[in-house]
């Protein structure tokens, strides 16, 4: 009975930044629970690879190649999954880029436009876009990635520290506003998890130490499991939970 609660059998889940880390092992995960995924990054052979390990695992993928930053790429997948499977059940919100290092004095306007467009304004308006379907079903989850840098400034990556807490936020506001629409809207902040998105942190021996030394668990975590995380959030197991934040850190923020 309770193993059930966590099928997604029907529906239909879009990840973005769905090429590889968290949001590859999401998409895997919501597949092997019977959803179809339409996954997006901007590169679509690194997609493809994807959509073929879940084929491979007898689930059904598709991809499309879209930016983030970019209010037509949007709404061309919105439009894409829709023409494919129909509809859209679940959002998960993880596409984010940090490509700076440094004090917040240095940031220049454009880089400083370009993060809140991808890891905020994307998160909110690629959310509304997939609304009127969610409704049009009955209801829908959205899942934001956040992170635990949302949660406290760190030295050199001030400006991701200030979007991460604007997802945070966000899940809130939207959580609040849709809960009546039967919109549930959930966050999830992971801690350093071993992708090649904070690769200079895992792979490099001094950064890897000091973060060890601070985590209780005493080791970086791994993008599988963020996904278990995920699949609760986007299953009928979670159907009390909104406006709710996940922290999966290996005990950082203790």
């Amino acid at each position: 009975m309770y193993l059930e609660k966590f099928r997604l059998d029907g529906k239909t889940a879009v990840i973005t930044g769905g090429s590889r880390g968290i949001g590859r092992e999401i998409a895997l995960a919501y597949a092997e629970a019977g959803a179809n995924v339409m996954v997006a990054s901007r590169k679509l052979a690194d997609l493809e690879k994807v959509t073929a390990e879940i084929t491979d695992r007898g689930g059904t993928g598709r991809a499309v190649a879209a930016h983030t930053g970019k209010m037509d790429d949007l709404k061309n997948l919105i439009d894409e999954t829709i023409g494919a499977f129909g509809g859209i059940d679940i959002l998960v919100n993880n596409a984010a880029i940090n490509p700076v290092f440094g004090p917040v004095e240095d940031m220049d306007e454009a880089l400083f436009d370009k993060m809140i467009d991808v890891n905020v304004k994307a998160c909110l308006f690629l959310s509304k876009m997939a609304l009127p379907s969610m409704e049009g079903r009955g209801g829908g989850v959205i899942v934001n990635v956040s992170s635990v840098e949302g949660f406290s400034p760190s030295f050199g990556t001030g400006v991701y520290n200030i979007t991460k807490a604007g997802v945070i936020m966000l899940t809130k506001v939207l959580a609040g506003e849709w809960a009546s629409k039967k919109i549930r809207v959930n966050c999830i902040a992971p801690g350093l998890i071993k992708t090649h998105f904070s690769e200079f942190l895992w792979s490099n021996e001094q950064p890897r130490e000091i973060f060890e030394q601070k985590c209780p668990m005493r080791r970086v975590g791994d993008p599988d499991e963020i996904a278990g995380l995920a699949l609760y959030l986007a299953s009928p197991a979670s159907s009390y939970t909104t406006g709710a934040v996940f922290v999966a850190d290996g005990g950082l923020l203790i």
